[in-house]
């Protein structure tokens, strides 16, 4: 059967895109651990969910009109009370046409203001109480270093040694969410390793829209969700399928 290179994946899409490499890696990481992990979700006090009737009102997409909420938030956090709008669509079309077929909004109707404000509102407390717990600084879109065929990309928020990974869904996690961040905290444990660099050992799972929250150890969800493989383990066996470089056609 004929083979062919892969082309460079970023590594926010390895895990859509390519499930079975952590399949492979994350045997048990299935209906039956998510639902457990899931049952340790938690809220903010005083914040509330988007309400569900005004997100249906939006004739956005609904990555783009969530993509608008991270921008608005990520220029309050940089000191912005009031971003004006059109700085918050440039952003999010920049970001989404990274990874998707995006076309700029022709309008941002009053709705999708009302939406993207609460979301953005909601992000920014939740990340403000985390740093203020931990006394860091919120460090916005984290790199994530590349590997093989895995192109470097970067995440959305860190805070010391938690990763912060941002959700705007109406459900609860599920296993492309957990295994986006283990992507992410094995590419860039590859990268301590040679670099002598920190790594995160958290990670925070946050859903601005439904005012949910879910905190976990790396290490534990890696013992978990592989076959009881430590953390050297995993990382060689990634090393090992991306320096292949190959997929069958």
């Amino acid at each position: 059967m004929a083979l062919k290179r892969l082309p460079f994946r970023d590594p926010r899409t390895v895990a859509r895109d390519i499930p079975g490499v952590l399949d492979v890696l994350f045997p048990r990481l299935s209906g039956g651990l998510v639902a457990a992990l899931n049952r340790d979700a938690f809220y903010y006090s005083g914040l509330a969910p988007v309400p569900s009737e005004l997100v249906e009102q939006s004739q956005l997409q609904k990555a783009m009109l969530f993509e608008l909420s991270i921008a608005r938030a990520e220029l309050i956090l940089s000191g912005q009370a009031e971003p004006e709008w059109p700085k918050c669509i440039a952003i999010a079309l920049k970001r989404q046409s990274r990874h998707y077929d995006a076309q700029k909004p022709e309008k941002v109707e009053q709705c999708d203001q009302k939406v993207a404000e609460q979301a953005a509102l909601n992000l920014v407390e939740m990340l403000r109480r985390v740093a203020s717990r931990k006394g860091s600084q919120i460090e916005r879109n984290p790199v994530i270093p590349g590997m093989g065929w895995i192109a470097s990309g970067t995440g959305d928020f860190a805070i010391g040694n938690v990763l912060v990974e941002v959700k705007h869904t109406d459900r609860n996690f599920v296993a492309g969410d957990f295994r986006q961040v283990l992507m992410y905290w094995l590419l860039k444990y590859a990268s301590a390793i040679e670099h002598n660099d920190e790594i995160w050992t958290d990670c925070l799972l946050l859903n601005p829209r439904r005012n949910s929250g879910l905190a976990f150890n790396f290490d534990n969800l890696l013992q978990s969700a592989s076959s009881n493989s430590n953390r050297v383990e995993l990382c060689e066996a990634l090393r090992s399928i991306v320096e292949h470089e190959i997929v069958r056609r």
